[in-house]
């Protein structure tokens, strides 16, 4: 099987990739990154077919550069800076950059390395490759898109029935049954819906003049483990310092629990809290989550209905009418949903990820609210990163 190129724009990806990039572009240029992809569901194997595929889709990836509609729609999103855009006029994915292979038993291994503002951005269109080459090998796709559409059909029934009365953008990239797909989804969802407030698909927000959605992701936050003047128990305010300085409240929503929400609300000062516009929820329970940024945020006496919790952590829309229904009286409520709509069909949808794992040579790991979502190579340092966070909360936790 010979499939078209998966991955025909550089906008196809998420918003936060460029806002991610744009930070680093500017104050830290010097770091290197290494990203490791791990599967989490059991017993997916892998083929030499759907391999060879998989590295023919990289080589083709490589060959893009951004078109100049592409860098003029960036220049149209307010907080993309000139000179930023001016880079990207010269950057290209580099293919010696990703290396990958096959275990014994068709374990999928890929290996990202190369300057940071480069390596992270392989991360989006490598799993929307390596999902659709799967989906397309694995089962007959026209079987599956049949039972993604009947699925589809029910849930747009479903939202102007009044069933559901809650907004969210789509944030499906990462693990889309499909390019074709994806579009599918965000078209009928923008024309036929009124509850798409918009994607995190830079291409389709251009494509079908929606709202590009993101701020940030856990590698943000990861990265600053990698530089050793910062202790690992600040990295969350160097951080939103940098990210401050770099968008001045403007793209302003800051991500929790990348070392524990916990340890965050130490960093989330007054200053913190007037500077970010919102959170956002990506691990552990989210009811207890969303009342405890409540409390942080009357403790400071804010306007809560200035403020906005973002939830994007597995959510289907029942869970998100659930949190809707449960907060959206007492403060903004928005949601990020992914698989549920981009990959919801009669088979089970890969949980794939690619983490940051090495800064500068240095090993980095996220710690979530969550147990199991941990994914460091170096179980020493991930005990010393846990140390240092149960300290600082210790000695400076209320």
């Amino acid at each position: 099987m010979k499939l078209e190129p998966i991955i025909q724009s550089l906008l196809d990806t998420d918003l936060y990739k460029f806002n991610m990039n744009q930070v680093i572009f500017h104050k830290h240029t010097d770091l290197v990154g290494e990203y490791v992809f791990k599967c989490r569901n059991e017993n997916i194997v892998f083929t030499p077919e759907m391999l060879q595929e998989i590295n023919e889709q990289i080589d083709h990836l490589c060959t893009l550069r951004f078109r100049k509609s592409e860098l003029d729609y960036l220049r149209s999103i307010r907080f993309l800076k000139e000179d930023y855009i001016q880079f990207l006029r010269l950057y290209h994915p580099i293919r010696d950059y990703v290396e990958t292979s096959l275990s014994d038993k068709g374990e999928l291994k890929i290996n990202i390395q190369g300057p940071l503002f480069s390596a992270m951005q392989f991360e989006i269109y490598l799993l929307e490759i390596v999902n659709e080459v799967y989906f397309r090998f694995q089962y007959d796709y026209e079987e599956l898109l049949e039972s993604a559409r009947r699925r589809l059909d029910q849930k747009i029934k479903d939202f102007n029935s009044g069933k559901y009365t809650f907004k969210f953008a789509e944030f499906g990239c990462r693990r889309r049954l499909s390019k074709q797909w994806q579009d599918e989804v965000v078209r009928r969802l923008s024309t036929e819906t009124k509850n798409l407030a918009g994607t995190s698909n830079v291409y389709l927000a251009m494509k079908y003049h929606l709202i590009p959605i993101g701020t940030y992701a856990h590698e943000y936050v990861q990265m600053f483990q990698g530089i050793s003047k910062i202790p690992l128990a600040y990295t969350n305010y160097y951080a939103m310092k940098d990210w401050y300085g770099e968008y001045q409240g403007d793209n302003g929503t800051a991500l929790t629990d990348t070392i524990t929400t916990d340890l965050f609300l130490l960093d989330f000062n007054r200053s913190m809290v007037n500077n970010y516009s919102g959170v956002r929820h990506d691990s552990g329970d989210p009811i207890a989550w969303g009342e405890k940024m409540i409390a942080h945020y009357q403790k400071y006496d804010v306007y809560l209905k200035g403020k906005t919790l973002l939830f994007s952590d597995s959510l289907d829309f029942d869970k998100a009418q659930q949190l809707y229904d449960h907060f959206h009286d007492r403060i903004k409520v928005a949601f990020g949903i992914g698989t549920y709509v981009s990959n919801d069909t009669d088979v089970e949808p890969l949980n794939i990820v690619i983490k940051l794992q090495y800064v500068n040579g240095r090993p980095v790991a996220k710690l979530s609210d969550a147990k199991g979502k941990e994914m460091c190579p170096d179980d020493e340092y991930l005990n010393y990163l846990k140390a240092s966070v149960a300290y600082r909360l210790h000695r400076e936790g209320n």
